[in-house]
């Protein structure tokens, strides 16, 4: 079945219910069992496969969790109660005291803070990675290198990952490779097709699309389940049933929301290319962009989320706020994925720690982070070059 059709109907049983479309929410921590032989056979089912308890799952979450993995094309998916916490439980199920993990210095800023605090104290070494170097990953690989991360492409500087390269050479020296797949999301990039073992997403964002749940869910190859399974077992991090409800609302609908994110995404690129005011914008899909080659080759389409850099002489706070603090359109906030336009300015320099920021191609200025929304283009458009107007007279 094409995604579409699986995105409609993946994990919906109605007459298991009465009819009833969408799967029941279930509220529930006792699962009672009508015989003896039955609770002890309870004991024998790994968590995630039956009713035993509450925290391991009951139909509601099993629903999404079908219908995420049928879009992924991983053997198994669990559902995490936030976006961090669908990156962060891989990390320790797969690291322990003495290991080494490669971070692409693009990675996602609290996923860097855990590897920095959390698995630091834990005895986990990490180093971050140029996210350009492809196959040459190899220089950084030791005998005790466990895991290798990808996110292509990164969530503020848009670097597009080699990744079949990068997990040919983590898999030669037997690293488990975990991506986060949230920009892209299950349609529009294939994590098992291209050499991932684990693939992790924040449903907070285009799966969910309203922004109104916050939830994350990771995908495993079936060589990578048992050890995941084992970490999601004695976490005991799961969902609310309220936000599975809500958010399997909006994978019934991803399939029509990421094209009309894409098609627009791409009209106030090009715009913002024609300002005098912006120096570079930064999206895989443009012909021009560093990482277009890749993005064409390993992609089947794009999100809405991107960068574009401000020439240097429009640096100044005053001038910023002048332009930031009357948008009618677009919003202040730190997440995206959702119907409604953001920005906001963002500074890799204060995070990179392995590559120099801007790099030698990306211009100098401020870059700014982009989500379009599902607003009219036109009237976005309007209101960006209103604003730009306003940084422009400021300055």
């Amino acid at each position: 079945m094409k995604d579409a059709t699986k995105a409609t109907h993946a994990g919906r049983a109605p007459h298991d219910f009465g009819g009833v479309v969408n799967p029941p929410v279930m509220h529930a921590s006792t699962i009672l069992f009508p015989t003896l032989e039955g609770l002890r056979e309870s004991r024998k089912i790994r968590s995630g496969d039956a009713h035993t308890y509450g925290v391991h799952g009951t139909e509601t979450t099993f629903a999404l969790e079908t219908a995420i993995g049928a879009l992924e094309g991983g053997y198994r998916t669990r559902l995490q109660c936030s976006g961090l916490a669908a990156c962060t439980l891989p990390l320790l199920a797969y690291l322990g005291t003495g290991d080494h993990l490669l971070m692409p210095d693009s990675v996602y800023g609290p996923v860097r803070a855990f590897c920095n605090g959390m698995l630091r104290r834990m005895g986990v070494e990490t180093t971050y990675y140029d996210p350009l170097i492809g196959a040459g990953i190899r220089e950084h690989m030791r005998p005790n290198t466990k895991a290798v991360w990808v996110e292509s492409p990164g969530s503020w500087t848009f670097e597009v990952q080699d990744i079949p390269a990068i997990a040919d050479v983590a898999h030669a020296g037997g690293a488990t490779v975990i991506m986060d797949n949230t920009w892209a999301s299950p349609l529009y990039f294939k994590p098992f097709e291209h050499g991932v073992d684990v693939s992790c997403q924040a449903v907070t964002k285009y799966i969910s699309g309203h922004s109104d749940l916050v939830m994350g869910s990771v995908s495993c190859t079936e060589d990578a389940y048992p050890a995941f399974q084992k970490a999601q077992e004695q976490s005991g991090i799961c969902p609310s049933p309220d936000d599975v409800f809500l958010a399997m609302r909006g994978i019934r609908t991803i399939h029509a929301r990421l094209p009309h994110h894409w098609a627009s995404g791409l009209r106030v690129a090009e715009w913002l290319m024609g300002r005098d005011e912006v120096a570079q914008v930064l999206h895989p899909a443009m012909e021009h962009d560093r990482g277009h080659a890749l993005w064409k080759r390993d992609f089947l389409g794009s999100s809405s989320l991107f960068g574009f850099v401000l020439k240097p002489q429009y640096r100044s706070e005053a001038a910023l706020a002048a332009m930031m603090d009357k948008m009618r359109l677009h919003g202040m906030g730190f997440s995206w994925g959702g119907f409604e336009s953001l920005l906001i300015p963002v500074d890799p320099p204060n995070i990179r720690t392995a590559t120099k920021w801007p790099r030698e191609d990306v211009a100098d200025g401020q870059l700014m982070r982009i989500h379009v929304g599902l607003e009219a283009v036109e009237d976005l458009i309007e209101d960006l070059g209103d604003g730009l107007d306003r940084l422009r007279a400021a300055s």
